[in-house]
């Protein structure tokens, strides 16, 4: 979730976390991770999302961000263990990187050379390591502005995306990244605002009712989570920038 005021997420997560081990197979463990300034409330936990209580914390706890990630796990690389729980979380730059991924990579075995390195096994983070060390070696200590940030994002994960399929979401709580390499759709919210029905839990909201007409809010995601809002997919090999609730006009494929 991207937006352009401190929003909760517990309608969307309500919807998502049934696709954590009841309305589909990804029951190897979830995790979410919000921004809240400087700093990043990170929730993850082995067990389904359905079975979790984190999980059903986070359903009745309204934290409000304006960029969020959240992930149900079907492991492909790593045993089903807490380390192995996406999102994951690095510093660079001064500032805190949430990333997690949906897919599966072969052959990939970058060198890491750096301060990023795995704590688990999977590819996913391995990945996001590799991710951040290339950032670092091509900018140095400070952060590059948003369209060389985006543009050199664009050619890592194409490279990345070779080895296999690389969904993924990375955040530094300023901008989130969207990368698609098989599905990946997005909708935006915003005035005037409609009443929205969940696919994977009878529960609706008005969001006229709990928004303001200035309010916006981009929800990316792998299957759409309502059945009467129009979702926009991405192209195979896409990368979409959200700022502020809404995705960038330039883009890259």
């Amino acid at each position: 979730m991207n937006c352009n005021v401190p929003t909760d997420i517990v309608f969307s997560f309500t919807g998502f976390a049934m696709r954590g081990g009841r309305t589909d197979i990804h029951h190897d463990g979830w995790g979410i991770g919000f921004f809240e300034g400087a700093g990043v409330r990170l929730f993850v936990d082995h067990q389904a999302a359905v079975a979790s209580p984190v999980a059903e914390l986070i359903k009745r706890y309204p934290i409000k961000s304006k960029n969020v990630i959240a992930h149900i796990r079907k492991a492909t690389h790593g045993h089903v263990a807490l380390e192995n729980c996406h999102p994951f979380v690095r510093e660079l730059w001064g500032r805190y990187w949430v990333f997690a991924h949906n897919g599966e990579l072969n052959d990939f075995n970058p060198t890491l050379n750096g301060p990023f390195r795995s704590v688990g096994g999977t590819d996913s983070e391995l990945a996001f390591c590799f991710l951040l060390q290339e950032l670092r070696a091509r900018f140095g200590d400070h952060a590059p502005a948003l369209p060389l940030l985006r543009a050199a994002l664009a050619e890592l994960v194409r490279a990345i995306a070779a080895y296999g399929s690389f969904n993924m979401m990375l955040s530094d709580g300023t901008a989130l990244f969207a990368h698609c390499s098989s599905k990946l759709c997005y909708v935006v919210r915003q005035h005037p605002f409609l009443t929205a029905s969940l696919s994977d839990e009878d529960m609706s909201v008005d969001f006229a009712q709990v928004t303001t007409p200035q309010d916006r809010v981009a929800i990316i995601v792998t299957e759409p989570l309502t059945t009467n809002e129009s979702w926009t997919s991405f192209a195979p090999g896409e990368l979409k920038v959200f700022v502020d609730g809404m995705p960038l006009e330039d883009s890259l494929a």
